[in-house]
Order: C-alpha cells, then structure tokens, then sequence
C-alpha cells in the first residue's frame, strides 16, 4: 500500500445494504454480527473499505434513513459493542469503514420531532424543523415542493385545536426535514460526527447532501403538476443545491481534519452536471462525491466517455479525485439495466421494468465492471454486482416496502428490487443469508441458486472470480496515473493508464481486432484466439502495453 496518498484517492469501497447482506441472530434480517462473520469475504474480495447503511434506531419507513437516535444501534441490527468488534475486525484485515450519516431530516419518532409537535406553533421546538403556516388559510401547502417518493413534500399537523401548521419532509412523510439554520441543529450534527469518528469509523457518508439547506422564505419552485424529483435537471432550485449548504460541509471538514488517518467525507449528491458536483469537493469541502452521471449513463461508447471527460474536467480544478458507481440500493441494478432497449437509468431507480435480456444485460455488466475499476480515482461496488445479481422484478406485491410503492399510488415500485438478500449458499432460499428455514425480509428467486457465492468459488470464469482477478490487479498496477484515450473507433473506448494497463471496451456489435494493442491480461469474455484474436461485442479486456 502507498501511504504516501490518503486512502480514499483510489479506493475501491463495497456498499453493505445492512439488512440485506448476511443475517447473524437467525430473523432474517441482516445485521451488524452477520456483516462481521463475513468481513474475511470482503477481504478476499480485494476492497479496501466498505460502506455500511445505516444501523442507527429507526421505525424503518424508508429502511433505516428515517433515523430516531443518530448516535445509538438498532436492536435490530446489534449493538454499539458488535459495531466496536466490526470495526476492530475489519481493520485487522486491512479494511475501513464508512457510515451513513442522515443529516437533512430525522425520524418522525425522534425526540426532537415528538417535542416540537407537542411544543405547538411559534416554539424553540419547532425551530429546529421546517413548520410553516399554510395558503388558502391554511387549507393549502405552503409552496410547490415535492417529495422525492411521490407527491406533495408537506404534511399537515393536528393539534388539540385541530388541523393546524405543516411540516416540511422532501423524502417521507415520516422523515421531516431540519432546520440547518438552527444552532441547535448544527451543534447536534457536530456532536454526533465527531462521536462515530470517536469510535474509530474511516469515514462518513453524507445522504442527500444537497438537500440540507433552503432558501429563506422558502419560495415556490415551479414544479409542474405531477413532477418527478429530477434533482439532476434543476438549476436555482429552493430547496435543493443551494449555495449555503457548503457551509455546513465546510464545518464538518474542519472536524475531520483534526482527527488522523485521512477521514474521508463522501456526499450523495444528485444535482446538475459535474460543474456542480465539483463545488462539494473543493479542497475545505468534503474529499470524494459519488458520480451518477456516470451510474445513468447508458450503454453508449459516446455517452460513456462524455461523462469520463466531463467528470475529470470539473474536478481537476478542485484536486479531487473521481469516483465510479455502476449500482447502489437506490437503483436498478446494471445487470438487467444494460440489459434493456433503454439501459439508461430512470430518475431514483423508478423504471417501468422494460423488458431485459438477462444474458445480454450481463455480458455488458462484465465489461463495465472492467471499465469502471480501470477509470482514475476511486469506485463503489454495490453488493451483489459481484456475484452478477439481477434486479428482482417479480416480487409479490405484498412483500413491497420501499414507500414509493404507496407514495405512487402503487404505480412506480420503488427500490426493493434491488434489495433482496444476498445468496451465499445452498441450492434454494434462504441461500445461506440466515438459517434455513428462516424467510429473508425480502424473498430471493429460485433461480439464484447458481449466483451464491458457494457455486461461483473456484470458477474461473464467474462474475465472481471476474472481479476478484480484476481487484488484483488493480492494486498491483494502478495508482494515479493519468488516462489517456486511444481512438480505434465511435463504438470503442480504449485508454491507458500509464505504461501498466491498457483498457479496451467494445461496446460495437462487430468484433474487434487486437492486433498489436497489448498482451491480454484480464477480459470480461471472449478475447484473443478464443475469438480469432479479438474483442468479442460488448466485452472488454485488460492488456499490458506493448513496448
């Protein structure tokens, strides 16, 4: 390892879905225990740091961000001495660990929420939330905002008069938005990251970082009736990307910078164009942001490579390094959106489930895994996409629990589909995720029974095996070198990155010649002799430079 750059330049992190990863006590829910029995998995698998969702006490109305108590463990998931043994275990195996940390709103059974509504209008309670009288005497909203699950993003309060005051939640209605200009806030927020990063967390991840701060008076924002939460199309929009936020980025910054090891902050940010993105990783901001332009970019050489030059673009001004993300718990899975006519993804992951060719979906998964982990800069894997998990398309609508389903009017299924429990063995459910016998909180398809980690072990020609080869070679190859573009064709991309590695990416439906381009090293399919000394269509490979 080079210490001679902080960690996070270039690391490959692993998202842990933590209820949906590996089940410890047997009720089918995954844990903080089952995520720890499995860590020895992680570090086989060649990351260097995972990302867990978050564990805190939560009603889970929208699984587990509807946070309660941002400083304590759900029973549910453990304990905070299990999370003190996870942290313990994952750094004797070279692993760091990254939380989830929800600062634009709180639970609507948090304390502090549960006061402010007793409190009643006008109180220092309510300060610290986003209450507001409503229009048409109060019958109405007070502004246009919308939820990022579906309809109107207030809700009206009952008092002991009757209907009274609204309250701001841009997500649930059980997440109501805080006040970011509440010192009360701010002060709390500064306690509670510096009481994970006490305990010994590599870094932290901001949600919804653009969603913190509003501007004052809270004015209209023009959505049109029925629109959707297209946060990547807004430009001067009232409660998303406004400029004040970075002032709360700065403060937690300067808490990090006093603590060792090269904490790392990571924002989700969703906002318009890589220009944008860039301002929340200037050098007294936060230190890496996930990149989706690159996640909904669709299977297109030109797309592709659009978003490659305009994410280096925007942020070599500001010295940060890019990150690549091909899935997450948000989105569809890449499998079977690569898959699709359309393989670029909808807004928040909510598609209509076109049609998918599942092998055609996963022969190009192979190549933009290859693809990805060759960019400069860092990547987030999304668990599963090493096993070539597809999206659950078919779950019984009674098992649905993400709140778009009900927030839609049951017309956009939301995100459960990419939630379902990870197969580790075994020939039939539960697969190894918890105790046979015992349900998984989402039910698992029969058909995983040749994606378990068991079945794909040793198989050199698994997704599995894939990117454990790929993680290899990786680390002993890459660090910061620079990409350079090779042009041999509108349907290719090839790049060097340095005299190590060359990455060629045939995204033609024609195969593509080799010929003098390198030695093979890695390919995600058919390559070289095995295709008449080729690149099969929708492949990529991995060569060392001639010379």
């Amino acid at each position: 390892m080079d210490h001679r750059r902080p960690w996070w330049r270039t690391a490959v992190v692993y998202e842990v879905y933590l209820r949906s990863f590996a089940d410890g006590n047997g009720d089918g829910l995954g844990d903080v225990p089952g995520l720890r029995s499995r860590l020895p998995y992680l570090a086989g698998l060649g990351v260097d740091a995972l990302w867990v969702t978050p564990w805190y006490p939560s009603p889970m109305a929208d699984g587990g961000y509807d946070v309660a108590d941002h400083r304590d463990v759900d029973p549910r998931f453990g304990t905070l001495a299990d999370v003190d043994a996870l942290l313990d275990d994952a750094h004797a195996l070279g692993l760091r660990v990254v939380v989830d940390l929800v600062a634009n709103h709180t639970s609507a059974e948090h304390p502090w929420f549960r006061a402010a509504l007793a409190a009643g209008p006008g109180s220092p309670e309510r300060s610290r939330y986003l209450f507001r009288d409503g229009r048409a005497g109060g019958e109405d909203p007070p502004n246009d905002w919308i939820s990022a699950f579906g309809g109107p993003a207030w809700t009206r309060v009952t008092g002991p008069g009757g209907p009274e005051q609204w309250y701001l939640h841009l997500f649930a209605p059980e997440q109501p938005d805080l006040d970011w200009t509440s010192a009360d806030v701010r002060e709390e927020f500064d306690g509670i990251v510096r009481s994970w990063l006490d305990r010994g967390v590599d870094g932290i991840r901001v949600d919804a970082a653009p969603a913190l701060a509003k501007v004052p008076g809270l004015p209209d924002a023009g959505h049109a009736p029925g629109a959707s939460f297209a946060s990547s199309t807004w430009v001067d929009n009232p409660h998303w990307d406004v400029d004040e936020v970075h002032e709360v980025f700065r403060r937690w910054r300067r808490i990090g910078d006093t603590y060792d090891g090269d904490r790392l902050f990571v924002s989700e940010a969703v906002v318009n164009g890589p220009e944008r993105l860039a301002r929340y990783v200037r050098p007294d901001e936060l230190h890496t942001t996930f990149n989706f332009d690159y996640l909904k970019a669709p299977w297109d050489a030109r797309a592709l490579r659009a978003v490659v030059d305009g994410t280096l673009a925007a942020l070599a001004p500001v010295g940060a390094p890019a990150t690549w993300v091909l899935s997450s718990h948000d989105e569809t899975r890449h499998v079977t959106r690569f898959g699709r006519a359309d393989s670029a993804a909808a807004v928040m992951g909510f598609d209509d489930a076109a049609a998918a060719d599942p092998v055609l979906g996963l022969r190009r998964a192979r190549a933009a895994a290859l693809l990805t982990l060759a960019l400069p800069g860092g990547a987030y894997l999304y668990q599963g996409e090493e096993l070539g998990l597809p999206e659950v398309e078919d779950l019984p609508v009674e098992a649905l629990q993400d709140p778009t389903w009900e927030r839609s009017g049951h017309t956009a299924r939301g995100r459960d589909g990419c939630r379902v429990p990870l197969p580790w063995s075994g020939d039939r459910p539960p697969f190894g995720f918890a105790p046979d016998g015992v349900p998984p909180w989402l039910p698992q398809p029969a058909s995983w029974a040749s994606l378990t980690v068991a079945a794909q072990d040793g198989d050199p020609s698994s997704t599995l095996s894939l990117y454990r080869a790929a993680l290899r070679l990786r680390r002993d190859l890459l660090g910061e070198e620079p990409l350079t573009w090779l042009e041999l064709g509108a349907d290719v991309l090839a790049f060097d990155r340095g005299a190590a590695l060359r990455c060629v990416v045939n995204l033609s439906a024609v195969p593509l010649p080799l010929a003098g381009l390198g030695r093979p090293l890695l390919a995600s399919g058919a390559v070289g002799e095995a295709a008449g000394d080729a690149l099969a269509p929708d492949t990529a490979a991995w060569l060392a430079p001639p010379g």
